[in-house]
């Protein structure tokens, strides 16, 4: 992973684990459900943003070499890696 991506991430990664802290807090203490709802609406918001940015480093260092391939099957071997890992496809 590289710089700037791996302290973006490792940031959000610890804010997400202060929100799941948080979520596991307010089942306790039996809070309303929509207040946990919009807190876990939160958190998938954040590991969203998290993949994506996960995906750019992705595209910046092993992407660039991959893509650059003389070779059509490693091309596509590698965006089929992408879309079905990062889920693209909306399904």
């Amino acid at each position: 992973m590289i710089e700037p991506y791996k302290g973006k991430i490792k940031l959000s990664l610890k804010k997400a684990q202060g929100q799941l802290k948080l979520l596991d807090k307010m089942i306790e203490e039996d809070r309303y459900c929509i207040d946990v709802a919009q807190q876990i609406n939160a958190a998938i918001g954040l590991l969203k943003q998290i993949n994506i940015t996960i995906l750019e480093n992705h595209l910046q260092s092993c992407g660039t070499n991959k893509l650059s391939s003389k070779s059509v099957e490693e091309k596509d071997q590698f965006i089929k890696e992408l879309i079905k890992t990062f889920n693209l496809t909306g399904k």
